[in-house]
């Protein structure tokens, strides 16, 4: 059976992805006491809830503390047949100030002792032990409920068990690091065609760039870097069972050489054995427009 757990702060998006699984077929429970669920998964193994007895579970700060402590130990003891992934939510603090604000709803924690920042971050300590042992993290702050959805559906829809899944993202250091990223990778060293005012409108997926930095032999150097390392280190990483890995390649802006770079990556990759995704993160936002291919495979 494959059991997916669902965590992470409140207002990070947990529900989006809760309710995608029921979509795809899995039998979904929000709120689930820690402590149910080694009865729950054994009842599943006795009696699948489905055709491919596929269980999600949320589990949060809405639990009890004590409870809360004793969750790895909880799923390190879960039967051998269970394939257990924790996909772990999480946004910058401003973010979920700004949600709660505006949707006008109670944090769980909360209270007349307890404003709601010193909330987030005390919730953050009581889920450490689910967020440290994460099989995936995902950051939200940048992210719309729709463009949410199409990355929770990239990532995990008609997904096999045994499937890796390598999702090259480009950003901008300017709006700040993704907290998600395995590994990220700063190319701000490279040639800048913001300042070749002719191909400045343009953006790494159009040919005027692509052709600048294309002939640039520094780009060239830092592309076949890359390719060779990931060549050798992306089998030790599906060799150790994981099945998630995010690569963030990011320029100053997110416009030009990170994307450029990101489409490399992807390109060199493509028959890798494996799922290969690609998003590029400030480009939905350049002048308000939604970029038509920020999730793709």
């Amino acid at each position: 059976m494959h059991l997916y757990i669902i965590s992470g702060r409140s207002g990070s998006g947990k529900s989006s992805a809760l309710n995608l699984l029921a979509d795809i077929g899995y039998y979904c429970i929000d709120n689930l006491p820690v402590h149910l669920l080694p009865t729950l998964v054994q009842q599943a193994i006795d009696e699948p809830v489905n055709d491919q007895n596929r269980i999600a579970v949320c589990i949060d700060s809405r639990n009890a503390i004590n409870q809360l402590r004793d969750v790895q130990d909880i799923l390190r003891h879960l039967p051998p047949e269970v394939v257990c992934e924790t996909l772990y939510f999480d946004a910058a603090t401003p973010t979920l100030l700004k949600r709660f604000s505006e949707t006008r709803r109670r944090h769980p924690l909360t209270s007349a002792n307890m404003a709601l920042q010193e909330a987030l971050e005390y919730e953050s300590q009581l889920l450490e032990g689910l967020s440290a042992n994460a099989t995936l993290v995902i950051d939200t702050s940048l992210l719309s409920i729709h463009e949410l959805r199409e990355l929770l559906r990239q990532r995990l829809s008609f997904k096999e068990e045994s499937e890796f899944s390598i999702l090259f993202e480009s950003f901008g250091f300017k709006h700040g690091p993704p907290i998600d990223a395995d590994f990220i990778f700063d190319v701000r060293c490279l040639p800048n065609p913001h300042w070749v005012e002719d191909i400045r409108r343009f953006n790494g997926t159009e040919q005027p760039i692509i052709d600048f930095l294309s002939q640039q032999e520094d780009v060239t150097a830092m592309r076949d870097d890359l390719c060779h390392y990931f060549e050798k280190w992306i089998p030790k990483f599906k060799a150790e069972n994981r099945s998630y890995m995010t690569i963030a390649i990011g320029c100053t802006g997110g416009k030009h050489r990170s994307v450029f770079l990101t489409e490399q990556l992807a390109a060199h990759f493509a028959e890798f054995d494996g799922k290969i995704l690609i998003r590029h993160r400030e480009l939905s936002n350049l002048n308000g427009l939604k970029h038509k291919e920020n999730y793709r495979q």
